[in-house]
């Protein structure tokens, strides 16, 4: 089926990046769907408003980070390339307080920018949504959430369940994945692997090894902050391995791997990690947050969701239950991808109709 509603989509950025990774995955779905999308590769992003000179209509994926050396500059870029054709984006890493009282304010003028040059907005969720408004990026109600989609239906359960370790005397070890930097919750886990420990041993079942495991690497820019993060994890008594950036098989398998899985960042607001576990077949223990209620609601039955406070006593009690962190064979990971894409196929129909009928 060939539509003539469907922007050319445009991908940029480091291929490797989280958000590029997603543009393309669902690029792909939507071509499933739509035989006739473009699917363009614009290696450099200052080459993107040229390509857009010969566009109606063009869809981008937004961080700022991806799109210029600082918030206006991206911004700037972005203003461009709407001025080329009609563009509607898919905003990711929106604005809010973690970003700091230096950042915020330029994120959020920067963003608010790209929201008004652009004819249509969508998230990936309702808290991002909502982060728009508190933020006074983007009126309430004015984006569109299509929610990140899952690569499977359902996930590989059998393969998780085989990796599931024998609580008696076993290591206690935290799995994190995804890139190390300030604020990911490495250190939160850190802590809280260090007094689950204490627990077990006042409870006279003390485990093997203590360690944290940092599936990833550092981020660009962060990465002193693996021998910072090594010293204190190693004057509380725990061992941190940090696997270093992996490719795709290795890194399913590093999740499926003997471990708590643990996603401890407090600023979560699109998470492809969420469902990198859910796809390995676990169950995260998942730090209690707007937008983690909100995806636990989305996929019931997929996170276990803990007050910051209680993660030690979380981890110590799935240490004796291992089985608690892999997920059923058959349980649901919708939305996919291949909804995704339906809906913002969905989406742009509704924009080209309302753009023929003010035509008209």
């Amino acid at each position: 089926m060939t539509r003539s509603d469907t922007p050319a989509l445009l991908l940029t950025g480091p291929p490797r990046h989280g958000v590029v990774r997603y543009a393309g995955d669902l690029a792909a779905h939507v071509r499933d769907l739509d035989a006739g999308a473009r699917v363009l590769r614009v290696d450099d992003p200052a080459d993107l408003p040229a390509v857009a000179e010969g566009l109606d209509r063009a869809h981008l994926h937004v961080t700022d980070r991806l799109l210029g050396s600082s918030p206006d500059a991206a911004a700037d870029l972005v203003e461009r390339l709407a001025a080329a054709c009609r563009l509607t984006v898919t905003l990711h890493d929106v604005p809010q307080e973690s970003d700091g009282p230096r950042n915020l304010p330029r994120r959020t003028a920067a963003y608010a920018r790209v929201a008004a040059a652009a004819a249509g907005v969508a998230v990936n969720s309702r808290h991002e949504a909502l982060l728009l408004a508190e933020h006074g990026v983007l009126a309430a109600g004015h984006a569109r959430v299509v929610p990140l989609g899952s690569a499977v239906t359902d996930p590989d359960a059998e393969a998780a369940a085989a990796a599931a370790p024998d609580p008696a005397g076993a290591p206690l070890v935290a799995l994190v994945a995804g890139f190390l930097y300030p604020g990911k919750g490495h250190d939160d886990v850190v802590r809280a692997v260090a007094d689950a420990a204490d627990l077990l041993r006042a409870a006279g079942t003390p485990p093997g090894e203590v360690a944290v495991v940092a599936v990833g690497g550092p981020s660009p820019g962060h990465e002193d902050e693996v021998d910072r993060l090594r010293a204190e994890a190693g004057s509380r008594g725990v061992a941190l391995r940090v696997t270093g950036g992996l490719a795709d098989d290795a890194f399913h398998a590093a999740l499926r791997g003997p471990g708590v899985p643990v996603a401890a960042h407090r600023h979560l607001s699109a998470s492809r990690t969420l469902l990198d576990w859910g796809e390995a077949g676990r169950r995260p223990l998942v730090v209690d947050s707007r937008y983690a209620r909100e995806m636990a609601a989305l996929r019931p039955g997929t996170l276990t969701l803990y007050p910051p406070a209680d993660l030690p006593a979380h981890l110590a009690r799935v240490w004796a239950d291992p089985g608690a962190t892999q997920l059923p064979a058959g349980t649901s990971l919708a939305p996919t991808l291949a909804d995704a894409a339906a809906a913002y196929l969905a989406w742009w129909a509704e924009d080209a109709g309302a753009t023929d009928g003010a035509a008209a």
